[in-house]
């Protein structure tokens, strides 16, 4: 199975401008042979809680509003995982990532634990493995990875790989690359304790008000980083995951 992760560029709120750059990344993994394409937290629309009318960049999954957002990144060949704000029929916002296969939405999970206090996004209250023919894998976004007991809800349930789209686009004296390094350290530990790839995605560069210097990595089994993102630029990185129900082993492109 080969995976991949998208380093997309730190945009303003409210702003779709990252589907067309997804596109163009789904046709580059289309000719590279890569089969799972994780993209950033929130990467439609930026994070609601910093934008000026959050429910314009949410997205209802429950009525195919999702799917046809979605629509321009169908490929025979390449499942995207895509962060956005999720609407329900209550009006409550989420933050989600969805798993689009073949052309439509075939799951999503809902961020359960947010990182800032007071967050206009409600938290979900579960985690599911996904699974796209034999490869089982779970995804958690940004924050989730701070809590290992999700992760290892996921690993007990047979996934072989997880995948976190992350968004670190802070005010400046809020986010640094220490954010980085620490992020990486906890990937590290979940890989080793779970027998389980790590891919994360992360948005990078600089906008008024706001920087992220990009977290974005692939992690094996074994806690060892073999592949990075470039700090403060777009990126796509690469690599084969070998995965069986007993082993799970990944190798660098």
């Amino acid at each position: 199975m080969k995976v991949a992760a998208y380093q997309a560029p730190l945009l303003e709120c409210d702003s779709l401008e990252a589907l067309d750059l997804i596109c163009k990344q789904v046709k580059r993994c289309e000719t590279a042979g890569v089969e799972m394409l994780c993209c950033p937290e929130a990467v439609l629309g930026g994070l609601a809680d910093y934008a000026g009318e959050p429910h314009s960049i949410a997205i209802n999954a429950g009525n195919g509003q999702l799917d046809r957002v979605l629509a321009p990144l169908t490929s025979d060949t390449v499942t995207t995982i895509v962060g956005y704000t999720e609407v329900d029929g209550q009006g409550r916002l989420y933050n989600s990532a969805a798993v689009f296969h073949k052309g439509a939405v075939t799951g999503s999970y809902r961020k359960v634990h947010q990182a800032i206090n007071r967050s206009i996004y409600e938290a979900g209250d579960e985690v599911r493995v996904f699974t796209i023919g034999d490869f089982r894998f779970g995804i958690l976004i940004c924050n989730d990875s701070n809590y290992p007991e999700l992760a290892r809800q996921l690993a007990a349930q047979r996934a072989t790989a997880l995948f976190i789209p992350t968004n670190n686009g802070l005010p400046p004296e809020k986010g640094g690359p220490e954010l980085g390094d620490l992020a990486r350290k906890v990937d590290i530990a979940c890989a080793a304790e779970n027998n389980l790839s790590v891919i994360r995605a992360d948005v990078a560069g600089q906008i008024p008000g706001f920087v992220s210097y990009g977290s974005t990595w692939i992690v094996d089994c074994d806690g060892r980083v073999i592949k990075t993102g470039a700090r403060l630029k777009t990126d796509l990185i690469v690599a084969e995951l070998e995965t069986s129900p007993i082993t799970n082993a990944c190798r660098e492109l």
